[in-house]
């Protein structure tokens, strides 16, 4: 068993936590309030850009070019996926120029960009891997039955796509290579596990 494999089993209690919040749910059956869906649009695009800031500190962190070039492809996927949230935002009426971050998305950027800062690459990838494998793996779930006809499936269509599922198996052979099956490591991908779940916590409730 690869330790991406290790701590994704090691933390099932969360991600399954994660996939039957009321958020997600609504996102599945189209019930969710649109907004409360504009809510996490704003608070995701602030997210995604801290997230594309700790790829370019680890790329330039990285001890070599493989890693650096890795890193840096991630942090593209991160652009892309921040011009689709732009999409939204025109779509919901969001204006992401005055989105201010709540408190939980402010905890998990802030424990993204001081991990990217202070760690190793492999500490930071392990920080960074919660996010992608969730978000696949809810995307996944909610589109196992097919894709439905509402409003949030272009969300679903995005994240149980074949183009974001290399993204995830990039960043978890970074973890292969740079991360050890360390106490660190594991406390590091649990926390951003938990941290997924705050925040979807905090959007509901808004």
């Amino acid at each position: 068993m690869t330790l991406s494999t290790e701590l994704w089993a090691a933390n099932q209690d969360l991600a399954q936590a994660c996939l039957k919040h009321p958020f997600v749910q609504g996102i599945a059956d189209g019930t969710l309030e649109a907004a409360k869906f504009a809510n996490y649009i704003g608070q995701d695009a602030f997210f995604l850009q801290a997230f594309a800031r700790a790829y370019s500190i680890a790329a330039a962190k990285a001890p070599d070019w493989q890693g650096f070039t890795t890193f840096h492809a991630l942090a593209d996927g991160v652009l892309a996926e921040l011009k689709l949230h732009e999409n939204y935002a025109t779509q919901w009426g969001v204006d992401l120029r005055i989105v201010e971050p709540g408190t939980a998305t402010r905890r998990y950027t802030d424990f993204l960009l001081a991990t990217a800062w202070t760690n190793d690459v492999g500490v930071t990838a392990a920080a960074m891997s919660p996010c992608m494998r969730l978000y696949a793996f809810l995307g996944q779930q909610l589109a196992h039955h097919g894709i439905p006809e509402h409003q949030y499936a272009d969300w679903i269509r995005t994240y149980s796509s074949a183009d974001f599922q290399p993204l995830t198996q990039q960043l978890e052979s970074l973890v292969e290579h740079y991360a050890t099956a360390s106490p660190s490591v594991y406390s590091t991908y649990r926390y951003a596990m938990s941290c997924e779940l705050d925040f979807f916590q905090a959007v509901w409730t808004k």
